[in-house]
């Protein structure tokens, strides 16, 4: 029941998606609970690929693919997409960490994560419009990237410092450490994926490796990245890095699929 209770506070800290929990939630409730943020993922990736198959079904896959994507907008209420621009917004403009973590809490779109936005989402969709030959790569890849891009980006809670101590900031319950049980459930979510997909016959297993460690060279670059600009991370940072690495695994996709 524990476990159980866990699972619904991850859902409801990454998607809109109505889940009732009862009792008191603490901060380490939801520290725990980050350990279920990568299943959290297989889940919605699950849900986005039953609705590419009922949308595909009866629609263009260009619309079937822009109406899937459309769907994870709404699930996820744009959660880590507002991270990403923010973050561009925040690295592109400012000059000083100040200056960059002022911008990124700024709720107003600038230039910078405007375009990075439009390309992000323009990646997604040709990387999947390519990938719609076969319904059984669309629907892998949505499962693979969800999951595997949440625990990659979960992964770095604790290996850099927090630099946006506000009590405001809906990261900071995990953002202090990941509890070794968490990390467990990370790691066991990513294998267990990796596996599947081997089994499936979806990767050989030598492509299943390589996947694994590209999305280690997109953790590597992320944790580069964010302590060069800021000197740890914050909210938008994960959410950055759980965007990258949805469309790094996309992208490995499409070069093994096609």
């Amino acid at each position: 029941m524990n476990a159980l209770r866990q699972f619904k506070l991850a859902v409801i800290f990454l998607t809109r998606i109505p889940v009732k929990v009862t009792g008191e939630v603490s901060e380490q409730d939801i520290n725990q609970a980050s350990g279920y943020f990568a299943w959290v993922g297989v889940l919605l990736g699950a849900l986005l690929a039953l609705i590419y198959l009922l949308l595909s079904s009866f629609l263009p896959e260009g619309m079937a693919v822009l109406l899937t994507l459309g769907g994870g907008l709404l699930i996820t209420g744009a959660f880590h997409e507002d991270g990403f621009a923010d973050v561009w917004d925040g690295f592109g403009g400012g000059w000083s960490v100040a200056d960059k973590l002022a911008i990124m809490k700024d709720s107003r779109l600038g230039t910078y994560g405007a375009a990075a936005l439009i390309i992000l989402l323009l990646s997604k969709y040709q990387a999947l419009l390519a990938l719609s030959e076969r319904a059984l790569y669309v629907c892998g890849a949505l499962i693979l990237a969800h999951g595997l891009s949440r625990a990659m980006a979960t992964s770095l809670i604790g290996k850099l410092d927090y630099v946006q101590a506000d009590a405001q900031s809906k990261v900071k319950p995990v953002a202090q450490s990941l509890a070794y049980e968490s990390k467990q459930l990370l790691y066991v979510c990513g294998f267990a994926l990796l596996i599947v997909s081997w089994l499936a016959g979806l990767f050989t297993l030598w492509q299943s490796i390589a996947l694994l460690g590209v999305l280690w060279l997109c953790r590597t670059i992320c944790i580069y990245w964010f302590k060069r600009q800021l000197g740890g991370y914050t909210g938008d940072c994960l959410g950055a890095a759980q965007q990258l690495g949805e469309v790094a695994v996309y992208l490995f996709c499409l070069g093994v699929w096609l």
